[in-house]
């Protein structure tokens, strides 16, 4: 290639990423404004659209196999059963309340999850239920210790 060539070709790259950066700031410019005009309903509906999307939980970390596929394959058995093993993350299931300490319940359910009241009480009714994902030993120890004081069932599956 010749050095005028090349010099087009540089004038050309530099003109394309110009453009394509001008692009990029319009079309960002655009969603944000779109984002802005959204009402309170559409705009907690984008956010777990996103959440969902994105593969982050409501209540805990990533979901892992949502966002990067799994390293182990089905030729990996080893793996596969080193991952079970070493399970950190859990899921605290309500599995009974006694009817006495219902209110207590909810609204110990409301301290350590971010429902509303409505949300709360719908979530102890339909016990078993899961009340919380993707915590860890240290983390579920002491809310399963108060609810079960308080005559809750409680499990981590």
């Amino acid at each position: 290639m010749s050095h005028r060539a090349a010099r087009c070709a540089r004038g050309f790259v530099n003109l394309t990423r110009a453009l394509s950066t001008e692009a990029r700031a319009q079309k960002v410019e655009r969603i944000a404004n779109e984002l802005l005009d959204l009402n309170r309903f559409e705009r907690h509906d984008f956010t777990v659209l996103w959440r969902l999307k994105m593969g982050l939980h409501r209540y805990g970390a990533p979901i892992a196999g949502a966002v990067a596929p799994s390293i182990a394959t089905a030729g990996s058995p080893g793996l596969e059963a080193g991952a079970v093993a070493e399970k950190t993350v859990f899921d605290m299931k309500l599995e009974k309340y006694e009817a006495a300490a219902k209110i207590k319940i909810i609204k110990e359910v409301r301290s350590f999850t971010d429902l509303g009241l409505k949300e709360a009480k719908e979530l102890v009714e339909k016990a078993p239920c899961v009340l919380k994902k993707g915590l860890t030993k240290e983390e579920a120890n002491p809310i399963m210790e108060k609810l079960k004081e308080l005559g809750a069932a409680v499990v981590l599956e």
